[in-house]
């Protein structure tokens, strides 16, 4: 047989000041790294789509 489900309702969450802006912090010196990867990431993606289907290859050419 199913249990019953239980719900849980949160009302309060207390956070001392401190820990919080320390939290934030470190989440904001961790999101550095990890936006040069995906930088990087992007980065080597475009530069395979450049490689396969030649984009901008023909850029210089065009003159109007």
């Amino acid at each position: 047989m199913a249990e019953p489900s239980s719900r849980t309702v949160l009302t309060d969450i207390d956070i001392p000041f401190g820990s919080l802006v320390l939290f934030f912090v470190k989440a904001s010196l961790a999101a550095i790294p990890a936006a040069f990867i995906v930088a990087l990431i992007l980065g080597l993606i475009g530069w395979l789509f450049r490689l396969v289907f030649g984009f901008g290859h023909m850029s210089g050419m065009m003159t109007w």
